[in-house]
């Protein structure tokens, strides 16, 4: 089992960037997890962003997020992160990292993923 933590929301004006983290809690490691973000805006269902797997030889995007996000592994610091630029109101939510057993397949599905992290708010003013 291992438990996630995100980091870096915030609130940026549209046309901004953040940088997402997910990490690990101490003493356990992302490496051996496929990883996927996911975001869920009020009202709204928790909707696929970004994933990517074990060792981020494959990812994937939401159409909403491609061109504009990033995901990406940093194995020194343990993390996942995805990096978001060009951010629209409509980006406005929160946003959780996941975690899949199913290590190979860089997976869109809620279902797929084992472990969820708290989620992290983010907020773009227009």
């Amino acid at each position: 089992q291992v438990q996630l933590v995100e980091s870096g929301g915030g609130l940026v004006q549209a046309g901004g960037s953040l940088r997402l983290s997910c990490a690990a809690s101490s003493g356990q490691t992302l490496g051996t997890y496929a990883v996927g973000w996911f975001r869920q805006a009020i009202g709204k269902e928790r909707e696929f962003v970004a994933s990517s797997t074990w060792n981020g030889g494959r990812t994937a995007y939401a159409d909403s997020a491609k061109g504009r996000f990033t995901i990406s592994r940093d194995s020194t610091k343990n993390t996942v992160d995805l990096q978001m630029s060009s951010l629209k109101p409509e980006d406005t939510a929160v946003y959780y990292c996941a975690a899949s057993l199913r290590q190979y397949y860089a997976a869109r599905l809620r279902s797929e993923y084992d472990y969820w992290g708290q989620g992290t708010q983010v907020t773009v003013s227009a």
